[in-house]
């Protein structure tokens, strides 16, 4: 259990670095093999799901990982897999977002996906809002996940100790 909650400490410290300050960084690599994984398993069901299948493969991942750890009575470890997971949705909020400008080095130089999507759906332009509102999803699901791995640890947390009160 000490383990554990040494891990969400520095796991805090990360949620809160993704949440002001994300950056590419080590675990965007296996991010982006499973995201272009899913364009290799989705590519036979049209131009759409291949564009799609990028971020679909993305965050497949993560929630097949959580689904496997759920069904081992694994709650920590499934989690932990949900902080993945929207550390995941950040990586793509940040792609998303380059849609217009185009930035961002791509994998071999191709298609951006989110510029091609976008601008199918009449987006393109609303990019940086709606990587915005992404990201901030994102936040809320790490901190969710955050929460839910402490209470997995057999400890409650009572949220009312994080409330400030008035005193006379």
């Amino acid at each position: 259990m000490v383990a554990k909650r040494c891990l969400l400490a520095i796991l805090s410290v990360y949620v809160v670095w993704l949440t002001f300050a994300y950056e590419y960084h080590f675990i965007d690599g296996v991010n982006l093999l499973f995201h272009e994984a899913g364009h290799l398993f989705l590519r036979f069901m049209g131009q759409t799901v291949y564009f799609l299948g990028g971020t679909i493969g993305q965050l497949f991942f993560p929630v097949a990982c959580a689904v496997h750890f759920l069904k081992d009575g694994r709650h920590f470890e499934a989690w932990l897999m949900g902080i993945w997971f929207s550390e995941s949705l950040m990586n793509i909020a940040r792609y998303l977002g380059d849609a217009q400008a185009q930035l961002l080095p791509l994998v071999g130089g191709h298609i951006h996906d989110w510029n091609w999507l976008l601008g199918r759906w009449g987006l393109l332009p609303q990019c940086e809002s709606i990587t915005a509102t992404l990201h901030v999803v994102a936040v809320c699901i790490a901190v969710l996940c955050l929460f839910g791995a402490w209470r997995a640890t057999g400890e409650d947390v009572d949220l009312a100790q994080f409330v400030p009160t008035r005193s006379i």
